[in-house]
């Protein structure tokens, strides 16, 4: 589904999570992961979908997450004028 289809018919709003995990050979040491995606809020099931990969799969354990979730399109944006213009 196009990016734009999710913005208007599914309600999806592109998210950002700044992932912070321990490193598997340094577990005292934190990386940090960002991450963006397409998604709805408030549930975000792909990112909780990504989070659950991640936990299963790869070595770094999890520390944080922090999520920013913003409507791309909202309905101030979008104005329909009643004008024709034509271009010479």
């Amino acid at each position: 589904m196009a990016n734009f289809e999710k913005q208007f018919v599914k309600d999806y709003r592109l998210t950002t999570a700044e992932i912070y995990y321990h490193m598997p050979d340094f577990p005292e040491l934190l990386q940090s992961y960002v991450w963006q995606e397409y998604d709805i809020a408030p549930k975000f099931p792909v990112l909780y979908g990504f989070l659950d990969f991640w936990d299963s799969n790869l070595d770094g354990k999890l520390h944080s997450v922090y999520v920013a979730s913003k409507e791309l399109i909202t309905p101030g944006d979008t104005k329909f004028h009643d004008v024709e213009l034509t271009l010479q």
